[in-house]
């Protein structure tokens, strides 16, 4: 996992959009069982969510987070 997100800092852009999921900003590269989705723009970027592969991403996507 810490290798990837060296690699994904080196390079922020090798990750891919998932329009299916969410129109935010974001990247998503898969590692392992997990899925990182990142802020691409941020310096140094920014690591939105890890997620496992079990869980339904769509439906995390389609919620809105609770408000601080």
């Amino acid at each position: 996992m810490r290798r990837a997100l060296r690699v994904i800092a080196e390079n922020p852009g090798i990750g891919h959009r998932r329009g299916d999921l969410t129109n935010e900003m974001v990247k998503f590269w898969p590692v392992f069982s997990y899925l990182i989705v990142y802020e691409p723009s941020m310096r140094p970027i920014g690591i939105v969510r890890i997620i496992h592969g079990a869980q339904d991403v769509e439906t995390m996507f389609s919620e809105k987070p609770p408000q601080m």
